[in-house]
């Protein structure tokens, strides 16, 4: 079983709908058939609800509504939330845009719609019929006649009904493109003739139909075979094992080192915190999704400094100057996002929270905070349980495919594993891998200096300008970090020195050019993997040998079961659960947590489409 049954709901104005299916779903799915392994992990055989809720606005939580999705509640911002829930069986997406943005960037194979009073089918009929599987349902609440001519135009089958439909029940709820029997009865009967039902008279009644389209969209892909191998146990890593194992795949990690995030993932403290623009770019919007969809899987988790090492202290982003600290109250006066969010904090506020002087101010960001990636990164794959098999200590070097599998190898050729799909998740060490090595990645060295927390400022908080500084931690203040374009693995005293200036410029301290002598060199270098572009690589790696003229992304040969978790730079904490996530959608062919348009940003394609564009 395992396939999600996909209903959207295009009359987002309250969750009711939302909570009747998610109750009856409670009521009516069967019990797992084999034993669930830690965390949210549930047996490969139990249904699953995935449920998309359209709406220009954030539904307003009612008293009603469970504390399990109150807790996960987003702020009222823009874009795709994805709220996990019972344990990984029931997906809600918060699809907060206009109808016409939802559905043009939607990716999904909906088997049941649930549309609002008015014209809505007459407007947006062939978007819902773009992701409407053959013998999808339909309920359209007192349409108008243009809406159900609209629809029945589109492929749906609709027939008028007295009365308001019933919630979606849990005998609705099928869990393959399969409807119940008589939907598909109807859909069969509606394929064979010349002619759609519909009524005339609407202004009373509702619609209820389903897509028997003769030009129907390709049917699925077949469900993969739940066998991987994931390389490189980082953030990247931990967070796609933890991903694949919830939703039932078996999964062998290889990592070269002797325990987890021991190279880009490494630092004793990263960052969490969003990006702010005024044009609201796709970095911007993409680490809104990420830092949001993080916040909500670490509040699942248990929580940022119980289930793993940090804080949500909050995160004050200094202006570097009077012209910068305009540009940052523009865009905040601009998008009027949520407190909660981001606000701004003048001079003389930013000065009291820092107890130092600072002349512009900045943003302040509560919700952020530092993190300790090896403990996430162990907390991530401790919810594997027994469907994770661990390889560390081995360096895999080449992939062959054969039969229809992948055959991971290491030193001398010797096996290592081998799976349909294997995954990509090393940073830089990709390019070694033969498949991986057009990719244009490169290696940025960068330098933390650790200060003892006595000699240097107690912040409550993080605060970043040039560079960053985070409240002690186990004794250790950290600074930093530079960005080289070395490949030093060596702590030098220039880099600690360039840090100290930055440190100074901050807090005020009174930091001059010789201060290294009193200090011990002591920080720690890692070199994160970045693309051009700064954004990640998510998904099926391109086939360089077998490009020939491309136009489009879908145009770009792939190797098979071969993906990419790459380019991470120095976001590694915020991206690691929404791309984990986003590459199991892809995989397992569910619905996209992100904007089309965002995902395919992400597409590791994309670098050979431009270069066969420029040549063509």
């Amino acid at each position: 079983m395992n396939a999600s049954h996909v209903i959207l709901d295009a009359d987002g104005a309250d969750l009711q709908a939302f909570l009747s299916a998610w109750a009856n779903w409670r009521t009516g799915a069967a019990a797992p058939q084999v034993a669930p392994v830690s965390g949210d992990s549930i047996a490969a055989a139990s249904p699953r609800l995935h449920y998309l809720l359209c709406a220009a606005t954030l539904p307003i939580l009612s008293a009603s509504v469970p504390d399990a999705l109150r807790a996960l509640w987003p702020l009222a911002l823009p874009g795709f939330h994805r709220i996990v829930l019972d344990e990984g069986l029931v997906t809600l997406d918060l699809l907060i845009a206009t109808p016409e943005l939802a559905l043009a960037q939607l990716e999904a194979r909906v088997h049941a719609f649930r549309l609002p009073p008015g014209d809505f089918g007459a407007t947006h009929a062939r978007a819902l019929a773009r992701l409407a599987v053959q013998g999808a349902t339909l309920e359209a609440r007192a349409p108008d006649e243009a809406s159900a001519w609209a629809l029945a135009c589109a492929g749906f089958a609709c027939v008028a009904v007295p009365c308001e439909p019933e919630p979606l029940a849990s005998s609705d709820l099928a869990t393959t493109e399969n409807v119940p029997a008589a939907a598909a009865a109807a859909a069969a009967a509606a394929a064979a003739t010349t002619t759609t039902t519909t009524t005339t008279t609407t202004t009373a009644a509702d619609l209820r139909g389903v897509f028997a389209s003769r030009k129907p969209q390709p049917a699925a892909p077949p469900a993969p075979l739940r066998r991987a191998v994931v390389i490189g146990a980082g953030l990247a890593g931990s967070a796609i094992c933890q991903r694949l194992c919830a939703r039932g795949w078996e999964v062998t990690l290889i990592e070269r080192h002797a325990g987890v995030a021991q190279e880009a993932s490494g630092n004793l403290a990263g960052i969490f915190m969003p990006l702010l623009s005024k044009d609201d770019n796709i970095p911007t919007r993409l680490s809104r999704a990420a830092y949001l969809f993080a916040l909500r899987e670490w509040q699942r988790m248990g929580g940022v400094g119980t289930a793993f090492s940090g804080a949500a202290c909050g995160v004050l982003q200094l202006a570097r100057d009077a012209g910068h600290a305009r540009v940052q109250q523009e865009v905040l006066a601009h998008w009027g996002y949520p407190n909660e969010y981001a606000h701004w904090l003048d001079a003389q506020q930013a000065g009291a929270l820092l107890g130092a002087a600072t002349p512009d101010g900045g943003w302040l960001f509560p919700q952020g905070g530092w993190a300790y990636p090896a403990s996430l990164c162990q907390a991530m794959l401790d919810q594997c349980g027994t469907r994770l098999q661990r390889r560390f200590h081995a360096e895999a070097l080449t992939l062959e495919r054969e039969n229809d599998e992948w055959l991971v190898r290491g030193a001398g050729g010797s096996l290592l594993a081998q799976a349909p799909t294997v995954i990509l998740a090393n940073g830089s060490g990709a390019r070694d891998v033969a498949q991986a090595a057009p990719l244009p990645l490169s290696a940025l060295r960068g330098q933390v200096t650790h200060l003892d927390a006595g000699s240097a400022p107690a912040l409550p908080l993080v605060v970043c300008r040039e560079a960053y500084i985070t409240p002690p931690s186990n004794g250790i203040v950290s600074a930093g970090a530079t960005y080289d374009a070395d490949a030093d693995p060596a702590l030098r005293a220039a880099s600690q020195q360039e840090n100290l200036r930055r440190m100074a410029d901050i807090v005020g301290a009174q930091w001059d050019a010789g201060a290294i002598d009193g200090i011990a060199l002591r920080g720690r270098v890692g070199f994160r993997c970045a693309a051009p572009d700064r954004l990640p690589l998510v998904g099926a790696l391109p086939d360089y040998p077998s490009a020939g003229r491309l136009e489009r992304l879908r145009d770009v040969p792939r190797h098979p079961g071969l993906y990419g978790l790459l380019g991470y730079a120095s976001r590694g904490l915020i991206w690691a659960p929404l791309m984990a996530e986003l590459l199991l959608a892809q995989l397992e062919h569910t619905p996209l947590p992100l904007e089309a348009s965002l995902a395919a940003a992400l597409d590791p394609g994309r670098f050979l489409l431009k270069e066969r564009r420029r040549s063509q």
